[in-house]
Order: structure tokens, then C-alpha cells, then sequence
């Protein structure tokens, strides 16, 4: 029992603590993609360490699931987890970590299923606004130019992904800036960057009160931005790009006074201009193998009393 409580406990300070540490860094806009992968790493960690906290209470409550649990396990093994000593508080922690996982799921499906409908609203506005000729077909990577007054590009992702923008674009966007948002887009749909947007969103939906789970989502809608920049950036130059968000969003006025909502487009497109040198290559290699190694913590504190055991 002392375990599941310990690892508990490790899930709710990296909860609490591991978004105030990112914030602090100086280094997620410059390397926006390991950010990502830094992010889901301390998710993951998370995650594993609620889910291993429910097994060990279960195990501590419930004989039946012990003996799944350590079924191939030597009893010395099973002796040093101490079960028997949880009492009715296993059960309760057991029972509502189990809840919460189903929370999760069912807030995961929610996202999905929303996502889902919305793409085939999209579709069918598309389909009114872009009819298909007779004879053509929707399979690959389509892309669709909407007659428009309002300059905008975007990529709708799905099992016939098609990348949509409008005539006000093409009047507007100049020799490679065109070709720079497509990369862009394209990044989108190749890193999946939708799957992303959506766990996050179920979680922070279902779990507000987390701050991990409020900064995961709020972090993913910009750092999916801002790889997407870079994915483009590294074909087409910064100053490209940059122009590019310029001629897309100029009209909207969220270069002047606007909500905060808005004040990521000003924000990019300063980074770009910038051009910040990147971290060096080590350092990258060092911050990713950091990542990597964060979910493995709760996983060795579960096998703490087991290797002292066979020690």
C-alpha cells in the first residue's frame, strides 16, 4: 500500500510542479517540436503514475486481483508490497483512481466524436461551396481553393485529407508564400498534430482542477503552431513565412489591440523575424533522453520492492 501511495503521490507533484518548471524555461519557442515531445512525456508520467497507484490498490484490496497482478510473482516479492496492509482505504483509492480512468476515456471519446462531426459539417459546407466534377475524386491529398473574400488556408484532416484555401489567398500571398503555407499545413498532417489537440482538450476538459492537464492543452495549440512554422520555415526561410501569417491575418486585425485569445499570430510571427539561433544539437539530445527517461521514474518505484526483494 505504501507504494501505491507513493506513487500517488509522485503523479500529483509532477502535476503540479512539472508546468511551472516548463514556464520557466527559455527554450520551448526555440525548439518547439522537443517541447512537444517534452509535454507528453510528463503527461505520460502522469498518467502512469495514477494508473500504477490503482493496480497496487487493487492488488491491496482485492485477492482476485492480486493474484493476476503477481501471479508470477515469488511470494518473497509479494511479501515486500506489504498488500494486506491497506485496509478499506485501497479499495476507495482503487475505486476512484478506476473512475477517473473512465473519465478520461469517456471525455477522450467526447473529444473525438465532436471532432468527427465537425469534420463532416466542414465536408459538407466544402462540398456546397466546392462540388466535385464528374468524375474526380476525393482520395489523397486534395486541394480545394473556395471562392472568397477572406484570405485563409487551412487543412482539414480525416480518412481523404484535403487542404483547403481561398481565392483571397491566392491574390495575396506572393511567389513562395503560397508554397510556405502549404508546408505548414502539411506539418500539421504529418505529425498529426490534430491527435495531440484532442487528448489534450479531453483531459483538460475532464480534469480543469489539474494544472498539468489545463497547461498540456493550452501549450499544445501553440507549440503545434510554432513546429509547423519551423517545418516550413526550414524550406522556405523565416521571412517567408513570417510574411505569409502577415498577408493571411493582416485584415483581422489581430496585429493592433485584440483579445489575448488572438495575441499568438503577433507573437509568431516576431519569433520568426527574430530568427533565435536553435539550442545546440546536444543540448537537444539531452533534454529529449531527459524526456524520455521521466515516465520510467514510475515505473522504478514500482519495482523498488520487488528488486530488494530478489536482491
Amino acid at each position: 500500500m505504501l507504494v501505491s501511495l507513493v506513487l500517488l503521490s509522485l503523479g500529483a507533484l509532477a502535476a503540479v510542479v512539472a508546468p511551472r518548471l516548463v514556464a520557466r524555461a527559455d527554450w520551448p519557442e526555440r525548439e518547439p517540436i522537443v517541447a512537444l515531445w517534452v509535454w507528453q512525456c510528463v503527461v505520460a508520467a502522469v498518467l502512469l503514475s495514477f494508473t500504477l497507484s490503482m493496480t497496487f490498490s487493487a492488488a491491496a484490496a482485492w485477492q482476485l486481483v492480486r493474484g493476476r497482478v503477481f501471479a508470477p510473482a515469488p511470494q518473497a516479492v509479494v511479501e515486500a508490497y506489504a498488500l494486506g496492509t491497506g485496509g478499506p482505504w485501497a479499495a476507495v483509492l482503487a475505486i476512484l483512481l478506476a473512475c477517473g480512468g473512465l473519465w478520461s476515456a469517456a471525455m477522450l471519446t467526447r473529444e473525438i466524436r465532436g471532432a468527427r462531426a465537425q469534420r463532416r459539417q466542414r465536408r459538407r459546407e466544402l462540398q456546397v461551396r466546392s462540388p466535385l466534377l464528374p468524375g474526380e475524386e476525393t482520395e489523397g491529398e486534395r486541394l480545394v481553393v473556395l471562392e472568397g473574400d477572406r484570405p485563409g488556408a487551412w487543412w482539414l484532416p480525416g480518412a481523404a485529407p484535403q487542404l483547403v484555401i481561398t481565392t483571397a489567398a491566392l491574390r495575396r500571398l506572393k511567389g513562395r508564400q503560397l508554397d510556405a503555407v502549404l508546408a505548414h499545413e502539411q506539418g500539421h498532417a504529418r505529425a498529426r498534430h490534430d491527435w495531440l489537440l484532442h487528448v489534450s482538450g479531453a483531459l483538460a476538459t475532464g480534469f480543469p482542477q489539474i494544472p498539468v492537464f489545463a497547461a498540456f492543452r493550452d501549450e499544445m495549440h501553440r507549440l503545434v503552431e510554432l513546429s509547423a512554422d519551423d517545418m516550413a520555415s526550414k524550406r522556405f526561410g523565416r521571412l517567408t513565412i513570417a510574411l505569409a501569417l502577415v498577408e493571411l491575418n493582416e485584415e483581422r486585425g489581430v496585429f493592433g489591440p485584440c483579445p489575448p485569445q488572438h495575441d499568438h499570430l503577433p507573437q509568431r510571427v516576431n519569433r520568426l523575424l527574430a530568427a533565435t539561433p536553435r539550442l545546440a544539437p546536444v543540448r537537444r539530445l539531452r533534454l529529449t533522453a531527459a524526456a524520455a527517461l521521466v515516465p520510467v521514474v514510475p515505473v522504478l518505484v514500482a519495482f523498488v520492492p520487488a528488486l530488494r526483494a530478489l536482491s
